[in-house]
């Protein structure tokens, strides 16, 4: 039966080719609604959007489960998509499913197709600021279009969101579900310097606090992508507390080249991978919460052009780019924009290229 089916990669497609498919009156699926259709309902799935984060958040979600012993599929966007295991699913039947839980991560683009069985027990949006604008067009497109996580959510399922953005406000209405926030009650309020975070969230029976003093990875942010992994994790309501979580919180780390350690130096210097960050605000965050350490920041990407100006934004960089020792960068057109921005520090291009390929575990 799914021969008929015509199924579609959304990245495969411009957007006019997409638009055109849906009208035309043949059924068209996405990749997580053809996965979530055979997924036994049984498996959880833990969803997680947003701007930026959503790697680590995912990551640090399947590191907590994977300590506690809990089976999960960790994928989606993020590298193996969900219909992996659906097919592991299909291949051994059994009534009881190798995976307790699926965490994956969404993008808008996958989220363009509207979605008929894609249901999470726990959807979460971290946050909405410009990008990708070329094809959504507006924030407000944009906006709607990551809240298409929620539209089959009912009162039972739990969905954060971030607190205060008014773009997300307006594209939830008329959604139903257990709603909570990032940074407000109902929801998770996180305090970087006490290193805690505390839940409130009576509609599905949180309310705690987690101790995040723990935490190996750098850079305050990572307080926050823990404690809504953490919330996320209780949402799913699959027998863990907060005791539990406390005790995975030494052992998260972060993706690879995403604020990642890969050396600390007899000078007390830090070697920093943010060389897979996808936008300047994530970049921005990263570096932020550097100040006060003396490091080695190893930058890549692809510069993009905001909302069609001029600039890239790249003057942003200045402040806490001069925190730090050196600046390493991956990619040639990211290495002009910044010695123009920055003339008086250290550069070396060739050197990038030959510290990136040794020091870093490349993909």
């Amino acid at each position: 039966m799914w021969m008929l089916w015509l199924f579609l990669l959304e990245f495969q497609l411009k957007a006019t080719g997409l638009a055109c498919l849906l009208q035309s009156g043949k059924r068209v699926m996405s990749e997580l609604d053809f996965a979530a259709q055979v997924i036994p309902r049984s498996i959880k799935i833990l969803a997680v959007t947003g701007t930026n984060g959503k790697s680590t958040v995912v990551t640090f979600v399947g590191q907590m489960l994977n300590h506690l012993g809990i089976e999960a599929f960790v994928g989606g966007n993020l590298g193996n998509p969900l219909s992996e295991a659906a097919f592991h699913c299909i291949a051994l039947p059994s009534s009881k499913p190798k995976f307790q839980v699926a965490v994956v991560e969404v993008s808008s683009y996958q989220m363009e197709i509207p979605n008929k069985y894609f249901c999470p027990t726990v959807s979460v949006v971290l946050n909405l600021t410009p990008d990708h604008l070329e094809r959504h067009k507006t924030m407000k497109n944009y906006a709607l279009t990551k809240c298409h996580l929620f539209s089959h959510m009912v009162n039972t399922k739990l969905g954060l969101l971030p607190f205060g953005n008014q773009h997300l406000n307006e594209a939830i209405k008329g959604h139903r579900f257990n709603l909570a926030w990032i940074g407000a009650f109902p929801g998770v309020k996180i305090d970087t310097e006490a290193k805690t975070a505390s839940f409130e969230v009576p509609a599905v029976g949180v309310v705690s606090q987690l101790q995040l003093h723990n935490m190996k990875v750098m850079g305050r942010h990572n307080y926050h992508n823990a404690a809504v992994a953490a919330l996320s994790v209780l949402g799913l309501d699959i027998g863990v507390d907060v005791e539990a979580l406390n005790s995975t919180i030494e052992i998260l780390r972060t993706p690879p080249h995403r604020m990642q350690i890969v050396h600390r130096d007899i000078q007390g210097v830090t070697w920093v991978d943010d060389s897979k960050a996808t936008n300047l605000e994530a970049t921005c965050t990263g570096l932020m919460d550097l100040k006060g350490h003396k490091c080695v920041i190893l930058l890549g990407g692809q510069a993009k052009v905001l909302n069609g100006q001029e600039s890239n934004g790249f003057e942003k960089l200045i402040e806490p780019l001069n925190h730090h020792r050196c600046v390493i960068t991956v990619c040639a057109l990211l290495f002009l924009k910044i010695v123009i921005q920055f003339p008086k520090k250290e550069f070396s291009l060739p050197f990038s290229f030959f510290l990136f390929s040794f020091c870093v575990d490349h993909h």
